[in-house]
């Protein structure tokens, strides 16, 4: 900005608007508005925001509330793709010890999935090349976690959560608890890699700006137990070429897994499948804060 007289101006608004803020009742909320306002206005300052670009922006978010539904939560979609999201995860869930990391959420989680036995299959069904999975619960101090609730869900071979049918099936998505030793084991599915949902505004703005919407392989998991943090992750499969360019930074290192394809090698359980794949997950949670 040349002008000093205009800069002074838009300094004046950003003052005013701020001070608007002076008597909100929570401190927090008084302390977020404040710091948003300030860096909504520097970004328009900086780019000399014109009122074209301005109405442009309103449309892209509007069009993006409207695309929310019951099923698809348009906008955590798109704090996904700019990488907020994981920078929250980041925020609130600091490294402790050799606790497992935590990575999005992501917008299919549903609750009130369906419960399965040690050894049962989340798949209910779903397309795809059973995976069986199994791995321990411990805390950080090495002992088991006996009880936890595991959360698991996944897309099927196709891309496609259950949620993104429109025959309100429920598959590839299920809950158990570890055992007495901390162990947990089931079917699911080899994880494919898929794009996210880009039918939408989100979609629209990868394709703007020349962006894949691919996610890398994975599977979900929310883990939870009294005494421990909340751990919400995936696994993520080895040697997968999205790898590193997923579409929402999801990826670490220490979430990658070897899913071991079996031809012809009779199952734990002995279930008559003759292709199938494996992985191992050990989880340890952070105690709580």
């Amino acid at each position: 900005m040349s002008d000093p007289v205009q800069a002074e101006r838009e300094q004046m608004l950003v003052d005013t608007v701020v001070r608007s803020f002076d008597g909100a009742p929570d401190d927090r909320l008084k302390q977020v508005m404040q710091t948003v306002t300030r860096h909504v206005h520097a970004a328009a300052r900086e780019l000399r925001l014109t009122e074209t670009e301005w109405n442009t922006m309103i449309d892209f978010l509007t069009r993006t509330g409207q695309t929310c539904t019951d099923t698809r939560q348009e906008f955590i979609l798109l704090s996904d793709v700019l990488g907020l999201s994981m920078q929250v995860i980041g925020m609130n869930n600091p490294p402790v010890a050799d606790a497992t990391e935590a990575t999005v959420f992501g917008p299919f989680f549903v609750d009130g999935a369906p419960a399965i036995q040690q050894g049962g299959d989340m798949s209910f069904g779903a397309a795809g090349e059973p995976c069986w999975v199994r791995g321990t619960v411990r805390g950080t101090d090495g002992r088991p976690v006996v009880g936890a609730r595991i959360e698991v869900w996944e897309a099927d071979e196709d891309g496609l959560y259950d949620v993104q049918y429109d025959d309100d099936r429920t598959a590839a998505r299920a809950h158990l608890f570890s055992d007495d030793n901390g162990a947990f084991r089931f079917w699911g599915l080899t994880p494919t890699p898929y794009p996210i949902p880009h039918d939408g505004p989100v979609g629209s703005m990868l394709a703007a700006v020349g962006r894949s919407p691919m996610r890398a392989s994975h599977l979900h998991f929310m883990v939870t137990a009294d005494g421990y943090r909340r751990l919400v992750t995936h696994i993520f499969v080895d040697g997968d070429e999205i790898g590193w360019k997923d579409a929402v930074f999801g990826v670490k290192e220490s979430l990658i897994k070897q899913f071991v394809r079996r031809e012809g090698v009779p199952t734990p359980d002995g279930r008559a499948v003759s292709t199938w794949s494996e992985v191992t997950f050990d989880i340890v949670l952070a105690p709580s804060p």
